[in-house]
């Protein structure tokens, strides 16, 4: 396996790459407070205009199917227009549709504008990942990656006390409006800002060596068709299908959950549902941190990657033990363990993309398993609604502790030792360094 060139790189305030990953760190940020708003609100929205646990469901799996639209066809003309472009206007799309929330009135016009930002927040993963691929040598792009997914763990942590201060100060409608204006400005800083790596401006000659080192040539566009006949992309759409509805039930349900299961007012959520969240952020850190580790003492990339992604998935079994929990405590101190495993685990899966995908489709397998993501997104918040009003929270649980396992098998089933795709190989063929050594 090729590493990167061992040229010395200057300070680390010089070092473009990481500045550029901080921009997108606060795009993801930005999003999933754009994200959670709804969900932080659901309490007073819910009984504002008398909506069900199913009315919430639909309206959620309405960003979900934004998504799942827009994922593939988003992932396609980025990778061909490029993340400079790409990123400023999809953050400027789906911003004007978390704005327009604040003219709301009923299920149906919430659900349209729920799915209009959905078509634009599906291009935050697809770019970044991109940017993820172009700017870091493989031995970083787990941490990386971490460090960029921890945006939407702090966006999560930031929204509940933000969101809840904006709401019983000036209403719910300013509470929508306030991560719209900031969506707006990131647009135009990332217009400004991002240059390519072949020809940002302010990159060193030895930060140029080190990004470019190890890298393999860019191979000429792929056509979807050509994708999808490898296993080794379904494995990784497949294991994004069942691993990320998970952390989706837990950021869109938690404050609906402990306001009417646990008993907890709209002022308690603003102070207590955010810890979970943090602890998610600490876990896409520490299973960056985690695989990079194992790379440096010699592991193979498939050992660090499943090694980290089985530890998650463990943490996530206890879900299934949360509705069984008395103390409200107890219960958030549960769910902030399943979340460090998980977004350990999510860490790697989205690092896995660009480790299989030729770089010049790595938004489009992230698109792909977008889609996958996106499908399972759009019908596990109506099984849920359904459920909680027939039932009870304990299916929900059940299913969510056991989903990350599933995918996890899944994936290492069909994709293998994540192995570099070669595509002038026959369908289900891996030829690449990686397996020859």
């Amino acid at each position: 396996m090729s590493h990167p060139a061992a040229a010395p790189l200057p300070p680390l305030q010089r070092q473009v790459r990481w500045r550029i990953l901080a921009l997108l760190f606060a795009i993801t940020v930005i999003a999933f407070i754009d994200r959670q708003t709804l969900s932080v609100a659901a309490p007073l929205l819910r009984n504002t205009f008398h909506l069900t646990n199913t009315d919430y469901g639909r309206i959620v799996s309405a960003f979900m199917l934004g998504m799942t639209a827009a994922e593939a066809p988003i992932g396609w003309w980025i990778d061909r227009r490029g993340v400079r472009l790409g990123l400023s206007i999809a953050s400027a799309w789906w911003s004007a549709g978390t704005a327009l929330h604040a003219i709301a009135r009923n299920a149906g016009q919430f659900a349209l504008f729920r799915f209009w930002m959905g078509t634009g927040e599906c291009a935050n993963f697809s770019g970044g990942m991109k940017v993820v691929s172009d700017w870091f040598p493989e031995r970083e792009r787990a941490l990386a990656t971490g460090l960029f997914n921890s945006g939407a763990m702090i966006g999560a942590v930031l929204a509940p006390p933000v969101i809840v201060f904006i709401t019983l100060r000036w209403g719910w409608r300013m509470a929508f409006l306030f991560p719209a204006a900031l969506g707006f400005l990131w647009s135009i800083l990332w217009r400004r800002y991002y240059t390519p790596p072949e020809r940002h401006p302010s990159l060193t000659i030895e930060e140029r060596a080190y990004v470019f080192a190890g890298r393999a040539a860019t191979q000429p566009p792929t056509p979807v068709s050509q994708l999808l006949a490898r296993k080794e992309i379904w494995g990784l759409m497949l294991c994004r299908m069942l691993v990320g509805p998970v952390v989706q039930f837990y950021w869109f349900w938690t404050p609906e959950y402990l306001f009417r299961a646990r008993g907890l007012t709209l002022a308690q959520i603003g102070w207590f549902s955010w810890v979970p969240f943090l602890f998610g952020d600490l876990g896409n850190i520490a299973g960056g941190w985690l695989a990079g580790r194992l790379l440096l003492r010699g592991a193979s990339l498939a050992t660090a990657r499943y090694t980290t992604m089985g530890f998650g998935a463990v943490c996530c079994l206890l879900s299934a033990a949360v509705v069984g929990l008395h103390s409200s405590i107890s219960a958030v101190a549960l769910i902030c363990i399943v979340l460090f495993g998980h977004t350990c685990l999510s860490a790697n899966m989205f690092a896995a993309f660009s480790d299989v995908a030729p770089r010049a489709a790595v938004s489009r397998v992230t698109g792909l398993t977008g889609l996958s993501g996106g499908f399972s997104g759009l019908l596990f918040p109506l099984l849920t609604g359904y459920l909680i009003d027939r039932f009870s929270y304990a299916p929900v649980f059940l299913m969510a502790s056991l989903m990350p396992l599933a995918g996890i098998i899944l994936l290492r089933l069909l994709s293998g030792r994540l192995a570099p795709l070669d595509l002038s190989a026959g369908p289900g063929l891996v030829t690449s360094k990686l397996t020859q050594q």
